[in-house]
């Protein structure tokens, strides 16, 4: 698994120098180049999959496209202002990757024809995706199953005391939360939370509880998913499982186990349901889509790493997972 997932990766990675500033998908036969605008919350591997899928997917799709792909960079006034010149640009679709962009696009196409597709939604109802009169909007939700996932985590690793960073500025970190500190009351487990507002606080926000928790939890949660590189060092400094709901930003890191989507069948799935509305289907007939297909997620186990933890992994647990590591490689199981 670790070589198909690099071969992902690179293939992102190239896609996204090659449309840095748009790419056109001429028409020979003089039909329609459709016009769309992708807006990005932030370069990471989870939404940098969903939009090379979302463009694999409508290149498939027999039609011709020109691609304006932008990236907030994690700033949410850069969304407000993608969207503003994507109104200007006369775009027969847009698409926000993340919540903060898709709500900028939903405000600046409000009262006009041009559909707005979400993508990676946690939670679209509390992001005012599903209010009533929104007639141009629909999208895709990735929202987790947070109960089984931490089901699995705290078994398996015998979790008393839970960790998590959050970022409180976006809704779908706040929603996540909001979850799992349900979960922990409902099953006894304590929940040292902390909130960032931005992906160079989380360092210092793991340092604050590593030495208080028998294990952290990060949720889909794109501020903190950009900067995992510093959950994983600080988990590997103070001996501490790790579990990343975002399976395709795991490669490289020390988890433990790893639980979610897969966000390029996330974006295969969107660019799907861009297709049927650029080809006359009711942005209302789509409405919000939840995943909840098992074949949609992936689970990996680290067995390297509940080695070092001293960690036994029962049979019937090892069985459930799609992917293992083991002696450095991600393999399928």
């Amino acid at each position: 698994m670790k070589k198909i997932t690099s071969v992902l990766l690179i293939s992102v990675l190239a896609a996204s120098a090659l449309f840095a500033n748009g790419v056109k998908e001429e028409s020979v036969s003089g039909e329609k180049v459709y016009k769309i605008g992708i807006s990005k919350f932030v370069a990471h591997p989870a939404l940098d999959a969903i939009e090379q899928g979302i463009m694999d997917e409508l290149n498939e799709m027999g039609l011709s496209y020109e691609f304006d792909l932008q990236n907030c960079n994690a700033e949410i006034s850069t969304g407000v202002s993608i969207a503003n010149i994507f109104k200007d640009g006369n775009k027969d679709l847009v698409i926000g990757i993340a919540t903060p962009p898709a709500q900028a696009l939903a405000v600046a196409f409000n009262n006009t024809d041009t559909p707005v597709e979400f993508a990676a939604i946690t939670d679209p109802l509390s992001a005012g995706f599903m209010d009533e009169g929104l007639s141009n909007i629909f999208g895709i939700s990735d929202r987790n199953p947070i109960e089984l996932q931490l089901d699995t985590f705290i078994d398996l690793a015998s979790i008393e005391t839970l960790g998590m960073i959050y970022s409180g500025n976006e809704s779908n970190g706040v929603a996540i939360f909001e979850r799992a500190q349900q979960y922990c009351i409902d099953n006894g487990i304590e929940l040292v939370a902390v909130s960032v507002s931005n992906s160079a606080e989380v360092k210092t926000a793991m340092l604050s509880i590593a030495s208080r928790v028998d294990g952290i939890y990060i949720g889909n949660d794109n501020t903190v998913v950009s900067a995992i590189a510093s959950v994983d060092q600080v988990c590997t400094d103070y001996d501490l499982p790790l579990f990343n709901s975002d399976t395709t930003s795991s490669e490289n890191t020390n988890f433990l186990m790893s639980f979610g989507l897969d966000y390029y069948k996330v974006g295969r799935i969107s660019g799907n349901a861009a297709y049927k509305v650029l080809t006359g289907t009711s942005p209302n007939e789509i409405g919000t889509v939840f995943l909840d297909d098992i074949t949609q997620f992936n689970f990996i186990l680290n067995l390297d790493r509940a080695e070092e933890l001293n960690i036994e992994i029962s049979p019937e647990l090892l069985a459930k997972a799609s992917f293992i590591v083991q002696d450095g490689s991600m393999i399928e199981n």
